[in-house]
């Protein structure tokens, strides 16, 4: 007997509720998730009174079952997702769970794939997810660099930095160091074998260079040196404590070896590359920070036009929040960047009231005429009055 006709049969002898039911069960033992999604609801709605035309929408919910509908809509949707999930439809199944904002399965089955994949079509499926998504941004990275490259990868990354909150970021740009310095670290080795060939193995970048001008004369190099600057761009986002920091410092120390010609510039302030991300780094690491510091406020304070200036005070800011040190990054954030709300890891607003000074925050405001933005500031200034 076919699902239909026990359907029919059900609902001549025990009525529709039965008949639902069967049709519930039917598709959980054939494992027809996107219409057992359909029928849970179809299920509830009828149990509700309510229209029957369109099981799957919240657009004919009275308010009065508008919890009860939505509660059902969790429901169908996890189980939904879940089957497909275990059927290995991943892509269908992050349907459902973006529906319901749950995408924890999603980056779990993601981080479970191989990072080989022969299936050109389902790679492309599973970065788009991963990254594009943002579901899994290392995942993606991670399967981008090995199918096509660090060239592709470099690119993804770029196009989808935006749209990445900063600890994505920072996993991302690890990911992006660790393989670029193991591919320059090995070619270094080779080079340097050849003149050496005693040479322990796995001799860390900075010791290979240490002293080897011979390495660039002739304005050689042993890497795109493209790849270089976007690598050590990205890491940047890269959190102390972490390994790959150091490793970001001796790519910079590479880079700055390089012929000028092949030491591509940067945005301001990093404008001369490897120096100024030397500065940076080591500033995250508090090795010389007065200095590199020092650097950056001296960037800033160079720079005549009023329009560029924000860009340099909102790395120096960065900078200065990242290390703990507020009252700084307050006082420049109110001459630069009081008219900017998101320039920095946090707003103006927050960074005012991290570091206790809502009366900075309430005078800048209020000389913006900005009479919202000084109340909130009076409202934080004195809660619960």
């Amino acid at each position: 007997m076919t699902l239909y006709e026990q359907i029919e049969q059900t609902h001549a002898q025990q009525g529709a509720a039965a008949a639902l039911e069967q049709l519930v069960t039917g598709l959980r033992e054939r494992k027809e998730w996107h219409q057992l999604f359909d029928a849970l609801m179809l299920q509830k709605k009828f149990a509700l009174g309510l229209p029957l035309s369109r099981p799957a929408s919240l657009q004919d919910v009275p308010e009065s079952h508008r919890r009860e509908i939505e509660d059902a809509y969790l429901l169908a949707a996890r189980e939904a997702g879940t089957g497909l999930l275990n059927d290995g439809d991943i892509p269908n199944a992050w349907m459902y769970f973006k529906a319901i904002r749950e995408p924890e399965q999603i980056a779990q089955a993601l981080e479970n794939l191989p990072e080989q994949m022969t299936d050109d079509e389902r790679l492309d499926q599973m970065v788009h997810l991963a990254l594009n998504q943002g579901v899994h941004p290392a995942k993606g990275i991670r399967l981008t660099i090995r199918a096509h490259g660090l060239c592709s990868a470099i690119t993804a990354l770029d196009q989808n930095l935006s749209h990445l909150t900063p600890g994505q970021r920072g996993e991302c740009a690890k990911i992006m160091v660790r393989t670029l310095y193991t591919e320059l670290q090995e070619a270094v080795q080779r080079h340097v074998e050849q003149r050496i060939p005693m040479l322990p193995p796995q001799q860390p970048l900075d010791k290979l260079i240490a002293g080897r001008d011979w390495l660039f004369e002739g304005g050689n190099y042993h890497t795109d040196v493209s790849h270089l600057s976007s690598v050590v761009r990205f890491a940047r986002s890269i959190e102390p404590p972490a390994e790959e920091l150091d490793l970001a410092i001796q790519l910079a120390q590479y880079g700055a070896k390089l012929d000028r010609q092949l030491q591509y510039g940067g945005d301001p302030p990093f404008t001369d590359m490897y120096l100024a991300h030397l500065h940076f780094f080591n500033i995250l690491l508090d090795r010389n920070r007065e200095a590199g510091l020092k650097y950056f406020r001296s960037q800033l304070e160079a720079e005549p036009d009023p329009q560029d200036q924000p860009i340099y005070a909102y790395v120096l800011v960065d900078l200065l929040v990242r290390c703990g040190q507020l009252e700084e990054a307050v006082a420049i954030a109110e001459r630069y960047l009081g008219n900017v709300s998101d320039e920095v890891n946090v707003s103006f607003d927050e960074l005012c009231l991290e570091a206790g000074r809502l009366d900075i925050l309430k005078k800048v405001r209020q000389e913006q005429g900005n009479f919202v933005g000084f109340t909130a500031a009076v409202v934080r200034e004195t809660p619960g009055k």
